[in-house]
């Protein structure tokens, strides 16, 4: 499936493709407590690392998307209803580029 990828250290939005499971989620942010959040009304999710504030790390970026809190490190978009099935985002790589503000 086709997964957006927002790498802060590079300050880039990327459509990569990865398998439709939650450990290749959590293999492309780093850590296996991950958490998201909801982005539109049509089951797309940002995922992250849920401790990213609690935990130090040095030199690692920033991004928010719209509203959203601040996150620190990488983050996924896929669509899911409920975290459990994954498919590909209904948002397209140039919208979401667009809505990234990368701190």
């Amino acid at each position: 499936m086709k997964a957006l990828l927002i790498n802060p250290n590079l300050k880039e939005v990327t459509e990569i493709e990865i398998e439709p499971t939650r450990e290749a989620i959590q293999e492309l942010i780093g850590f296996k407590t991950i958490d998201c959040d909801e982005i539109d009304s049509n089951f797309d999710q940002l995922f992250f690392d849920e401790e990213c504030f609690i935990r130090q790390q040095n030199q690692v970026g920033r991004f928010k998307v719209d509203n959203l809190a601040p996150v620190v490190g990488m983050g996924v978009v896929v669509n899911t209803a409920d975290s459990k099935s994954f498919t590909s985002p209904k948002v397209n790589l140039a919208d979401l580029i667009k809505r990234v503000t990368f701190l």
